[in-house]
């Protein structure tokens, strides 16, 4: 409801362009990229109840607050705008409330799923690699149907009752949740003991690898890492913070470069620079096009609806073909369902029209408010958005399949102990392609430039799944050689890969 409801505000707040919601999707894509890698050390060291229940709570409160600060703007609005002009809480005031606790909210719902989805059910399920892959399609289900049903529900009461009362109904809501959702962790942490259990095996190696680099090393570089820790512990408390969060950042880095997949979690990170999705921009375009919050919820249901069958195919494709036969499937069909949003650019009723650059950049202030102001005409054709919709919604189902095969890859192939910070960066290097296309949203916000955008985001889909081809033809041969890991294993997946790939 959240995710949903935040880019309708925005775009209420902001007036009918994107530029306040790609702000918003900046500042997030910024934070995760920052503290991603501490937040993924932090769930490695922690114990994983801990972990999870401060997560819960502070996503939650943040969210309530942030929902307040809502109710407070869209309420006394006429009365804020008042106050210097409305330059106080317009441009610096409000705005920043909301980003900062909206940001916040983020960050601990990204510690959460990387608890939940990327630790807990693998503890649980074990060494069974098909039980996995059924629990991992269990939740990306339970996702998308409450994907269908929750925004829906805060969509009708936005669009018949007021934004108001659309914030109350989410704050409410999340006061519930944190009770019920608090209960069910505690519980599930009490059913399955070993979550009580964490691996010692990376703080381990790693004092067995610095010493082996001592022993060899010359005798004047022994001296040096001695040396670099007295100097360190000279100097003040914040600055040996700082530098310990610098070293943790360097160090998930370079665990995640020489995971042997690599490569297919860079090409999923490609797939997040996108506009072809439910995020606040899709839905802050749509909004300038005419469509109502009530439409935009129930075509976010048909999304998740989609979603959900994605995951259906998954566990019919890993079932029958195995992991790498997914991804070759799943890829293609995502792609091809996203022709149709480049077709939308060209169709009927598509504000799309690159002379708008030239626009922006001339003196005539009559030409410019006419442009900022046409996005919110209702289209002389649905066409474009009909077509625009289709290729997005359709192409879930290629996208969330795709999505479950590189998760799996991940879990089974990233040790215990770094499971946490693997995937702390792996998400921000999903939240660092989210970054580009937001940072392209900002240069180009205006709806006449957005078919643009739509077909930048399916050339760097195309990268992605690409890279994802690279990793199962030639399955990290490189890194093998130069970390010494035995290649017969990755000589056998080679072939059999390749043939799977011919016969695609």
């Amino acid at each position: 409801m959240w995710h949903f409801a935040m880019s309708v505000f925005l775009i209420e707040l902001y007036g009918h362009n994107l530029l306040l919601t790609a702000v918003f999707g900046l500042v997030v894509a910024g934070s995760v990229l920052v503290f991603g890698a501490l937040i993924g050390d932090w769930i490695d060291r922690k114990p994983r109840n801990k972990v999870a229940h401060a997560s819960l709570f502070i996503q939650n409160s943040s969210v309530t607050a942030c929902c307040v600060v809502l109710m407070l703007v869209f309420s006394y609005k006429a009365e804020i705008e008042q106050m210097w002009h409305g330059w106080f809480t317009v441009s610096v005031f409000c705005y920043a409330v909301v980003i900062i606790l909206a940001d916040l909210a983020n960050l601990a719902s990204t510690a959460l799923t990387i608890t939940i989805q990327k630790d807990w059910i693998v503890v649980i399920t074990g060494d069974n690699r098909g039980q996995l892959a059924g629990m991992n399609a269990a939740i990306r289900r339970m996702d998308q149907v409450i994907n269908i049903f929750a925004p829906l529900s805060v969509g009708q009461v936005m669009t018949w009752a007021s934004n108001v009362i659309g914030c109350g109904f989410i704050l409410g809501w999340n006061l519930i949740s944190l009770l019920v959702e608090f209960i069910f962790l505690s519980r599930v942490y009490q059913l399955v003991p070993p979550l009580a259990v964490k691996s010692q095996q990376n703080a381990g190696e790693y004092v067995i690898e610095r010493q082996m680099e001592l022993t060899n090393a010359p005798t004047e570089q022994k001296s040096s890492p001695e040396m670099q820790r007295k100097s360190v512990t000279k100097l003040p408390l914040c600055f040996r913070k700082m530098h310990r969060m610098l070293c943790t950042c360097r160090d998930g880095w370079k665990a995640y470069y020489r995971q042997s997949v690599f490569l297919a979690g860079l090409g999923l990170a490609f797939l997040y620079t996108t506009v072809l999705g439910f995020d606040c921009i899709t839905t802050g375009y749509a909004y300038t096009q005419g469509i109502s919050g009530s439409l935009l919820s129930i075509l976010m249901a048909l999304s998740a609806f989609s979603g959900l069958m994605g995951t259906i195919l998954f566990t019919k494709l890993r079932k029958h073909y195995g992991l790498a036969v997914t991804g070759v499937v799943s890829s293609l069909l995502h792609v091809s369902c996203l022709m149709l949003c480049v077709f939308s650019v060209f169709a009927p009723g598509s504000p799309f029209d690159l002379g708008i650059f030239s626009l922006l950049t001339s003196k005539n202030s009559s030409l410019n408010h006419k442009t900022l102001v046409h996005g919110s005409d209702h289209p002389e054709s649905y066409i474009s958005i009909i077509l625009l919709f289709s290729g997005v919604i359709l192409a879930r189902i290629g996208l969330w399949s795709f999505d479950l095969t590189v998760t799996q890859l991940l879990q089974e192939n990233i040790p215990e102990s770094e499971r946490g910070i693997v995937n702390g960066v792996q998400s921000s290097m999903n939240y660092l392609m989210d970054l580009v296309h937001f940072i392209m949203v900002i240069l180009a916000p205006q709806p006449q430039q957005f078919g643009l955008l739509v077909i930048i985001s399916l050339l760097f889909v195309i990268t992605g799944h690409v890279m994802y081809f690279i990793y199962l033809i030639w399955p990290s041969h490189g890194k093998s050689f130069a970390l010494g890991v035995n290649t017969a294993f990755y000589r056998k997946q080679w072939k059999a890969h390749s043939c799977c790939c011919l016969f695609m």
